[in-house]
């Protein structure tokens, strides 16, 4: 039986991307908030981005619990 080799990647790959204006705004927010640079903050959006998508992939929900213990479900289209 032959092993299906995945495709390599590099360590890191550069992108040049143009952010909305409300994007731009939040990149520069939770930077000066988490002290983190501008590429950190993107990385993890991507991240986050990726496993909430995979999570709904397997059918699970997004949910946030306020502080009175009230849970929301959380929508992205």
């Amino acid at each position: 039986m032959e092993q299906q080799q995945l495709p390599s990647h590099p360590d890191s790959e550069r992108y040049s991307v143009t952010l909305c204006p409300p994007a731009v705004t939040i990149v520069s927010e939770l930077t000066a908030e988490s002290g983190v640079s501008k590429s950190d903050v993107i990385n993890r959006a991507v991240l986050l981005l990726g496993f909430v998508e995979s999570e709904r992939a397997k059918g699970n929900d997004l949910m946030i619990r306020d502080t009175a213990g009230a849970l929301e479900r959380i929508h992205i289209i």
